[in-house]
């Protein structure tokens, strides 16, 4: 059965607890909090004019979910559709659950009437920037940087 990607729902939220947490940690985040976390995505719950959160099931269970902010480009002056987060566990890995994210957060971009999506990873995330580029995505040539507050 082919992995399935379809709009998160406020009853998923609970289940999808550990895929937010397994996300935080990858990106050495080693405190994740549930009460927090489920309050954030919840917000991108559909419909939601924040951004869309998705899920991948493969049968009964949710292996992986994307996370789109619907946000704005200065340069282009339209609106921009940001993947700001993607994550698949290890049991939905190399069924083509990342691939089928994307496809579906690209869809979701279109659906909003964003021309252009992006996101990005760290730079050592050399697994995901495989498949981003299988997809067709081209590397930007931004350089981003942070700053505590």
């Amino acid at each position: 059965m082919p992995v399935e990607v379809s709009p998160a729902t406020e009853a998923d939220l609970s289940a999808m607890l550990p895929l937010f947490a397994g996300y935080q940690r990858f990106y050495e985040n080693d405190a994740p909090d549930d009460a927090r976390n489920e309050a954030f995505f919840g917000q991108f719950v559909h419909p939601s004019d924040a951004g869309l959160l998705l899920k991948a099931t493969d049968g009964d269970r949710i292996v992986g979910f994307a996370n789109l902010y619907w946000t704005h480009s200065s340069v282009s002056a339209e609106p921009h559709a940001l993947m700001n987060d993607l994550f698949v566990a290890e049991e939905g890995r190399g069924k083509g659950t990342g691939r089928a994210l994307i496809q579906a957060s690209l869809d979701a971009a279109r659906e909003h009437g964003d021309r252009r999506m992006s996101w990005s990873t760290a730079l050592d995330n050399r697994t995901a920037q495989a498949l981003y580029e299988r997809t067709g995505a081209e590397r930007s040539s931004w350089l981003e940087y942070e700053l505590e507050t």
